[in-house]
């Protein structure tokens, strides 16, 4: 989607946005004296976006000036004086693109493909594609040979003609000082202050006229949309108008939510009785509904793109009610939670006892085997690939079976995985996930493992808003990766920080939960509907690149069994993955045929 786009015409810059995309406020041009900004999205806070757009400019348009990004949800093109910069926020919702030729950059949009040819490719980024289970791309490569991503956090400048000066990451300025802790750390009552202060926070920048907030009855969307109502209801984020986004499901697994969220609904509406429930049906909704469409059109493939079905039928009812922003509760369950991680930092700080210790207590809260806590969280960190290598045979010759996060799935040709990188792009996945503290790595990949935000991203122009995640701000991260596991971990109640922080406002049933249903039932329901659809596309397929690249029948075998139940979440992402990026490109090329710009005005400089 080409929201806004940058080129040079003889040697100067020129530089355009959507039309339809600036009427509806998902994009904002301001200029002054310093020069002229186009800004995808809202910095500082949704409510206002023309002024937060001004202090981009204001603060970055001074000369040498390279400060700390604040806080938002933008992708940023400044064309200074002196200088071009393309930013990028730190959570990276909304993506950038460049285009070098010659030496030179030579355009700049908000979409790889409109700048990329469909005839080169780069078959280093399908490799680094098909490892882990990252639900976005985080790294410079992008599908098409010569165009690269400016990546979350960072800084691009150019020269006024093009030239690549620099590429700096920059780190992202707090809306507010951290806490002083005492002494002895903070106390789990301090803690659940700290927490509440900044989700709050969280939940009101990112509100605007219109909200829409996605609640299913768990604690954390809950959690979301009731302090949503209680900023309305108390008047601290000025008037707007507040929409519930629920799916109801009245048979199978997840009709066991509905009466959590008949009570999160109840609850919700009575600190803002003015705002409006809207239950979606969910019923004949399955997991890869028109699966060739939510995959195939993507800007890039989108591992996430299975889902598309569910989230697409509650995005049209917030679209069609005028809704500008839509808050899920996604990113709760690595960032609000006790992080695992502790233990890796026990063990190789020598404090072999205490990590014993603590990993029997994880085992007993979670209900797992003290061997399974320790491989998960010290041994695997250290050692992700060997780990893998490892367990693989012990469970079992099927296709799906020991298929972790980071090793070749069987259906990826061993010689294109040798020809392009495959090992070199899972040792690098690896350490992206685990890092050499992975008790911080947690926090850093949470950002891209939690959100669908190709799917908002996608739908955007259509549905004139995007996804926002308050649990993934930047104080909300910061606030839980200061708070020591003492205060975080409680046995068998996850998330005790979260629920104390918001006691007195989450329901009791709500907040005594200790689990969810999950959606495996949609998952299944899909497969079985559309199994020989996904099995008959990967058999059709013509591009040249996916019979170079896979071994279709082994990856058809994987379908199979996945339909029977066979595999894990791992083995089922990697699939997803797969199956997405076949349909990617059986409709690449006809897309570029087809596809026409969008309609886009000049903006004076």
């Amino acid at each position: 989607m080409d929201a806004l786009r940058l080129e040079w015409a003889d040697g100067a810059p020129r530089f355009r946005t959507s039309d339809v995309m600036e009427r509806q406020g998902l994009v904002t041009t301001v200029s002054s004296p310093a020069g002229t900004a186009g800004v995808v999205g809202w910095v500082g806070s949704a409510r206002d976006r023309r002024a937060g757009a001004h202090g981009l400019l204001d603060v970055f348009g001074r000369k040498g000036a390279v400060p700390p990004l604040p806080v938002g949800d933008y992708a940023a093109v400044l064309v200074c004086r002196d200088r071009i910069l393309l930013l990028r926020d730190g959570q990276a919702r909304i993506p950038l693109f460049f285009r070098v030729s010659g030496g030179l950059v030579n355009a700049v949009s908000t979409s790889a493909r409109s700048l990329g040819n469909a005839k080169e490719l780069d078959p280093r980024y399908f490799c680094r594609y098909l490892t882990g289970n990252m639900a976005q791309p985080h790294t410079d490569l992008t599908p098409f040979a010569g165009v690269h991503r400016v990546l979350g956090g960072e800084a691009v400048e150019l020269s006024l003609t093009g030239q690549l000066r620099r590429r700096t990451p920059r780190p992202v300025r707090r809306t507010t000082d951290p806490p002083t802790p005492p002494a002895d750390g903070p106390h789990p009552g301090e803690a659940a202050q700290q927490l509440r202060l900044a989700l709050e926070n969280a939940v009101g920048r990112r509100m605007g006229t219109t909200t829409a907030c996605h609640v299913s009855g768990g604690t954390d969307s809950t959690s979301v949309a009731l302090l949503a109502a209680r900023l309305l209801a108390e008047r601290r984020v000025g008037p707007g108008n507040l929409v519930l986004i629920a799916g109801r499901f009245s048979r199978g697994e997840l009709a066991a939510e509905q009466p959590y969220l008949d009570i999160a609904l109840e609850e919700i509406r009575r600190h803002t009785p003015a705002a409006r429930p809207v239950v979606v049906d969910a019923d004949d909704v399955a997991d890869f509904d028109d699966f060739q469409h939510h995959a195939g059109d993507a800007d890039e493939p989108s591992p996430h793109a299975f889902r598309a079905p569910f989230w697409s039928r509650l995005h049209s009812e917030a679209a069609e009610l005028g809704c500008d922003t839509l808050l899920t509760g996604c990113g709760a369950d690595p960032v609000a939670d006790a992080n695992p991680f502790h233990l890796h930092r026990l063990a190789r700080t020598g404090r072999l006892r205490q990590m014993t210790q603590q990993a029997r207590a994880w085992a007993v809260g979670s209900e797992r085997g003290l061997r399974d806590i320790v491989h998960a969280y010290v041994v695997q960190p250290a050692f992700p690939l060997v780990a893998e290598r490892f367990t693989a045979p012990v469970r079992g010759r099927t296709v799906l079976g020991g298929l972790g996060t980071f090793n070749r799935p069987p259906w990826l040709r061993s010689g294109f995985a040798r020809a392009h990188g495959y090992r070199q792009a899972g040792i690098a996945e690896s350490r992206f996930a685990f890092g050499h503290r992975p008790e911080q790595s947690l926090y850093d990949a949470a950002n891209y493992v939690a959100a669908p935000d190709l799917l908002s991203w996608h739908r955007a122009s259509r549905d004139g808003f995007f996804l926002s995640h308050p649990f993934l701000d930047p104080d909300v991260i910061a606030t839980m990766s200061c708070l020591p596991a003492a205060v975080t971990f409680r046995p068998g109640r996850p998330k005790a920080v979260l629920r104390a922080a918001m006691a007195g406002l989450l329901p009791a049933p709500i907040s005594d939960r200790v689990a969810k249903v999950p959606f495996d039932d949609l998952y299944a329901r899909g497969l079985r509907t559309h199994g020989d659809e996904l099995v008959s596309l990967c058999r059709s397929a013509r591009h040249p690149l996916i019979a170079e690249m896979f071994d279709v029948e082994t990856l058809c075998r994987a379908v199979r069994e996945a339909q029977l139940g066979i595999g894990d979440a791992h083995a089922w992402d990697r699939l997803n993955s797969s199956l997405a990026l076949v349909a990617w490109l059986e409709r690449l090329e006809r897309l570029e045929r087809l596809e026409q710009p969008a309609p886009a005005r000049p903006v004076r400089h």
